[in-house]
Parts: C-alpha cells; sequence; structure tokens
C-alpha cells in the first residue's frame, strides 16, 4: 500500500516527511475556485476530495491525499494572490487581526473517502506599508493562500496560533494521521525508518 499525495505543494511534502511518512507525488488540475456563495469550510472540503478523486483515478490501489488551504478573515476568504498588489491587499486586511485557517483534507481509498475540516486561528501583529512591501518584495507570498508564509519571513507578524500549527503550513499532520487510522492503513508500513 502506497501513500499518494494529490499536491505539488513543497510545504505539504515537507510536513508528510517531517512527520515520516513515505509517500508519492501526483499533481492534479483541477479548478480551485469557490462556487458561487460557497462557504470557505464547504470549499476546501470539497476541492480536497476533488483532489483525491482525480488523483486515485490514476492510481486506485493506494491511499490518496487531497488537501486544500483558504484563509478567512472578515467573512472573506482569501486564496493565493495573484500579483503584489494583491498580495498587499491581503496583507493589509491581515494586518492587526486574527484570522482563521482553514484546510480540507480527503484520503480516498479504493473507492473509500474520509474527510474532514480543520481550523486554526492566526492572531498577526500590525503591519506597516513598508513592512508589506517588503514582506512582498520578498517573493514569498505567491503561491501561498492569504499571501503569507507562516514558516517563513512572515513569522514575525505571527502573534500567537490557536490549533494546529501545521495546518497553517498547508497540512494538518495530525488529522491526516487520523483519518489514516480511521481508514484502516497500516501506518508503520507508510513510515520511514529514520
Amino acid at each position: 500500500m502506497r501513500l499518494t499525495l494529490a499536491s505539488a505543494s513543497p510545504r505539504r511534502a515537507e510536513l508528510l516527511r517531517a512527520a515520516g511518512i513515505e509517500f508519492d507525488v501526483l499533481p492534479v488540475d483541477i479548478d480551485e475556485r469557490f462556487l458561487p456563495n460557497e462557504r470557505p469550510e464547504k470549499a476546501v472540503a470539497r476541492l480536497a476530495e476533488a483532489k483525491a478523486a482525480a488523483a486515485a483515478a490514476g492510481r486506485p490501489n493506494d491511499v490518496v491525499l487531497g488537501a486544500d488551504t483558504t484563509v478567512v478573515v472578515r467573512e472573506r476568504a482569501l486564496a493565493k494572490p495573484v500579483d503584489a498588489e494583491e498580495a498587499m491587499r491581503m496583507l493589509r486586511l491581515l494586518s492587526g487581526r486574527t484570522h482563521e485557517v482553514l484546510t480540507g483534507v480527503c484520503l480516498s481509498h479504493q473507492g473509500r473517502r474520509l474527510a474532514r475540516v480543520e481550523s486554526t486561528r492566526v492572531r498577526m501583529a500590525e503591519m506597516g506599508e513598508s513592512e508589506i512591501a517588503w514582506y512582498v518584495a520578498s517573493g514569498e507570498p505567491f503561491d501561498k493562500a492569504g499571501g503569507y508564509a507562516v514558516q517563513g519571513l512572515a513569522s514575525r507578524f505571527v502573534e500567537a496560533i490557536e490549533g494546529s500549527y501545521s495546518n497553517v503550513v498547508g497540512l494538518p499532520i495530525s488529522s491526516v494521521y487520523a483519518l489514516l487510522k480511521e481508514l484502516g492503513c497500516d501506518i508503520l508500513a507508510l513510515t520511514t525508518s529514520r
């Protein structure tokens, strides 16, 4: 039995490796836009399931992991910024506020699917215009939901985290582990020996 990660995210791969879980990578191409009036919790769950289903079609014997993350502040979902201007708008919105990071996780194996949504609250410090401009110029915000990387340069702006840190990075490892157990996987068979 193999685990396949239906994502090209280097952060998700790093988190799985750090947890000692062996896996293959099979990125999938799906439309990641939210549906009209779709709640963020429903959207990340739906997208995680769609990613897992798409990868499972090509890997029917593997346990396939799909995930999708968004940042929610003031009832607005923030995806990945498309340009510097949007990244700056996102960071201004997050500045001095608490927001929620939602990740939908889905495991698919031989027609069976298990899913859950993990929620983590993050409080950001006030960021001045020069700090925001500096951070955006670093290039780090562009492939991250909400326009920041908690494990990177933006860590200096994070005042508090309530919940799973790995969820904020992009994959709640404890949820993945719990779902693997619930699915009846031989977790030791998926674990690297260090």
